[in-house]
């Protein structure tokens, strides 16, 4: 996501549009604050299944159950380290 000054967007609209039209969000900043977002009108169509066949890998140990410690943290009835 880019984020851009109100200065910079008026100046070079055009590109920011190509930039949203190619799927990229860009964000208009006041004095550095988000302000506002510009996105696609246009739905991103339907996602392709299979796209990612070959160029990724997932490691076996994913499908081995979660230890018991881990299962209670994800249930909400475990206590972690952090809270």
């Amino acid at each position: 996501m880019v984020t851009v000054n109100v200065h910079e967007a008026k100046t070079h609209l055009s590109r920011l549009l190509k930039q949203v039209e190619s799927g990229e969000e860009v964000v208009i900043a006041r004095n550095g604050t988000p302000v506002a977002k510009l996105a696609s009108v246009q739905p991103r169509g339907k996602p392709v299944f299979g796209t990612l066949k070959g160029k990724i890998k997932i490691d076996d140990r994913f499908f081995e159950p979660l230890p018991e410690e881990e299962l209670a943290l994800w249930e909400g009835s475990g206590k972690c380290d952090c809270c």
